[in-house]
């Protein structure tokens, strides 16, 4: 398994412990929130950390957890997972300044909703919401939008029914809307969402082929339609 801190010893060791855990626990996963996804998120904090100067233990291990108990498979509630993500830490021994920072992330990554601000006040934190966003968009985020709306029961596209800038989170976890309605409801505003100077520029190419992506659907369907 690839992904080993650039400083050798405990945390590294810690970081490696997790991850297997975490592989473990995710890799048949199949709505999109898989291992796959969490090891590209891995992988993509870790880039980002490097180039904006962050403390890679505490941005590797944010990323490795971040998913550990997501709001959408627990009937909304979004304290689950902080927890999950201090008791998996504790038992593996992590500090104790390091939880807090970890459970942090935690508990402030997720997006929830047009209207709703989720700012990380952390460079770390930034770092670990920037990579999960860019993995919601380009193309391997239109696969995972997809994979999840079939997941949960969601319409493909209807054209009769718009998409809605939620305004609260309550709204936004309540939603049922179709799936192409999440590109205008969440992936569409991920690019000027982007924390660091880096994330903003990898999101850019991604954003762009979201964009060319939907046109096309559109267009398809249309067609179809006449």
């Amino acid at each position: 398994m690839s992904g080993h801190l650039s400083k050798k010893g405990q945390a590294s060791d810690l970081v490696e412990r997790i991850a297997q855990l975490i592989k473990t626990r995710f890799e048949d996963e199949s709505s999109g929130h898989d291992w796959h996804h969490i090891r590209r998120v891995w992988q993509l904090a870790r880039q980002i950390a490097q180039r904006e100067g962050a403390n890679q233990e505490i941005v590797e291990l944010g990323a490795l957890v971040h998913d550990i108990a997501d709001w959408k498979f627990h009937a909304g509630d979004d304290t689950v997972g902080p927890r999950e993500a201090e008791r998996l830490l504790v038992s593996e021994g992590a500090a104790s300044s390091v939880i807090e920072q970890v459970v942090g992330i935690v508990a402030s990554i997720s997006y929830k909703g047009a209207g709703v601000k989720t700012a990380m006040t952390t460079l770390e934190g930034q770092c670990v919401q920037d990579a999960d966003r860019l993995d919601a968009i380009g193309a391997i985020g239109i696969a995972r939008c997809f994979a999840y709306g079939g997941h949960a029961n969601r319409l493909m596209y209807d054209p009769d029914q718009p998409p809605v800038m939620h305004a609260t989170a309550e709204a936004y976890k309540a939603a049922k809307g179709s799936s192409l309605n999440h590109f205008y409801e969440k992936l569409f505003l991920l690019k000027d969402r982007m924390n660091t100077e880096t994330g903003k520029a990898l999101a850019e190419q991604r954003h762009r082929y979201m964009e060319e992506f939907v046109a096309q659907f559109l267009e398809e369907w249309g067609a179809a339609c006449v």
